[in-house]
């Protein structure tokens, strides 16, 4: 084997423990600035049953964009197309703003993360490598899938969540519209219809996960 190309993989796999780390431990950091709310920014859930339903919502959609680091981190070490491996890494971007954002909101609410964490990033990693293995088009067309898969969620959490927690619906907001694009950009590089039995296999662990980590 060519030297310099173990030396490449090794460098590949330190990156992904890398993210793996900031990921699970809350390190991350946005590259935009948290969306804010067109009503009063002192908005907030007015009753104790809001405050824990604000927050399961939130601790649900922060656990679903540690999975989402760790499926792209996943599916970009396999990718083979160059164009691929960037569409993988510029989505890949905009969800650390997404688990930025939603850590925000947690602490606001005097909430925690799922302590499950490391659980749902090992799980979606290993997803994300065995979808990049399988080919990209296959691979592309796990992540149009779970795009689809997390606009209908965030939809249900949009008309779950009460009207008193502006900061988090806008927070919402911006997450949906940014999936939807990532789930375009998918379809447009090429993304193969998956089986109607791996996307229902999709959204038993996703009700497995979300049913989870609402409360845990």
């Amino acid at each position: 084997m060519n030297p310099s190309r173990r030396l490449s993989l090794l460098d590949e796999l330190l990156v992904a423990a890398d993210e793996a780390l900031r990921t699970v431990s809350g390190a991350q950091s946005p590259a935009r600035a948290t969306p804010r709310p067109k009503e009063a920014l002192e908005a907030a859930p007015s009753t104790p049953r809001e405050r824990r339903a604000c927050a399961g919502l939130m601790r649900v959609n922060h656990a679903g964009e540690i999975s989402a680091q760790a499926l792209y981190s996943g599916q970009a070490l396999a990718a083979r197309d160059e164009r691929v491996r960037a569409a993988l890494r510029a989505a890949a971007a905009e969800e650390r703003d997404h688990l930025a954002w939603c850590r925000e909101r947690l602490d606001a609410l005097d909430a925690r993360p799922s302590v499950l964490a490391p659980l749902w990033y090992a799980g979606s990693f290993g997803l994300g490598l065995v979808s990049g293995l399988a080919g990209d088009r296959w691979s592309l067309g796990f992540l149009a899938e779970t795009e689809a898969q997390v606009e209908r969620h965030l939809d249900g959490h949009l008309e779950r969540l009460p009207a008193s927690d502006a900061a988090s619906r806008a927070v919402l907001e911006q997450m949906r519209e940014d999936e939807i694009r990532h789930g375009e950009s998918g379809r447009a590089l090429g993304a193969a219809e998956l089986p109607g039995v791996v996307k229902r296999a999709m959204r038993v662990a996703s009700k497995v996960m979300t049913s989870t980590a609402y409360w845990v």
